[in-house]
């Protein structure tokens, strides 16, 4: 009976101290506020930097993604130039090595498209979403 006489009492002191902490958060965020009068200047600054470094990682990300597709078509045609030599007349594997090269050179060039158009979507989104975080500010 003691014992649950004590998680009530803990509980109450939980409660008070909760309380007194997210009141104190609180006013420092209110305090705070008050010694930002320019905060459409800050989110100005803020948004263009977002879009800039959004812009950057954008671009190099495309161009990550160009050069690995580069180097899957590489490889496909460098494994179906090996088939091509091991094979000296015109063979069932031959013709299935060069299909299976064309198949996966054309896969590359589509993964490729749909992740840099996935890439696009993500920067525009980025960009959307600082424009309204500025435009919530400049109200």
């Amino acid at each position: 009976m003691k014992l649950n006489n004590f998680n009530k009492r803990l509980s109450i002191v939980r409660r008070w101290v909760t309380t007194t902490l997210l009141s104190l958060l609180a006013i420092a965020l209110m305090w705070q506020g008050a010694f930002i009068p320019n905060h459409t200047a800050m989110a100005a600054d803020f948004g263009n930097e977002v879009r800039g470094k959004a812009s950057e990682d954008a671009g190099s990300t495309k161009d990550f993604i160009r050069d690995t597709a580069q180097e899957v078509k590489e490889t496909a045609r460098e494994n179906a130039a090996k088939v091509d030599r091991a094979t000296d007349e015109n063979s069932f594997l031959e013709n299935k090595a060069k299909r299976d090269a064309a198949r996966i050179q054309e896969k590359a060039n589509k993964d490729a498209a749909r992740t840099q158009e996935a890439v696009d979507e993500s920067k525009n989104f980025v960009e959307s979403t600082v424009e309204n975080i500025k435009d919530a500010f400049s109200n």
